[in-house]
């Protein structure tokens, strides 16, 4: 086994060797074995990973890390497939912040007095009600 001869980010042939619902353990043409996490197999999620692929199945891997203690390395198929997402849109998750306001402890020193003088006029005029006197 000559894990030494690899590197991570080289892309490297394999056959599958055993398939677990966890992921695929792949075997290099040196001898040298490893893992695809089932998280690194597709993009999205993978229902099945014993529908998808077969034992003795060739696969071409991208090495995303190596254990040298272990010797064991660990592998991607996504990886690879990155490309093909250019021409993909992406969705937006979060909302655009238009304006960045400025504030800070010291603004909050400032604007405190105020914010006490407003609460106590809408306390006293009427349009809010003192939580104290609702007893």
């Amino acid at each position: 086994m000559a894990v030494k001869n690899y590197h991570i980010g080289d892309v490297a042939s394999g056959k599958i060797t055993g398939i677990q619902a966890y992921g695929l353990f792949v075997s290099l043409e040196d001898g040298s074995q490893g893992l695809i996490h089932i998280s690194e197999i597709d993009n999205g999620f993978v229902d099945n990973v014993q529908k998808k692929f077969t034992l003795g199945q060739q696969v071409k891997v991208l090495i995303i890390d190596i254990d040298e203690y272990t010797q064991k390395m660990s592998f991607s198929l996504r990886a690879l497939k990155m490309n093909t997402l250019i021409n993909i849109p992406v969705r937006s998750k979060w909302p655009k912040i238009r304006k960045a306001s400025k504030i800070g402890f010291k603004t909050i020193k400032e604007k405190m007095p105020e914010w006490i003088e407003t609460s106590l006029k809408d306390i006293h005029s009427g349009k809010v009600k003192d939580y104290r006197q609702e007893k």
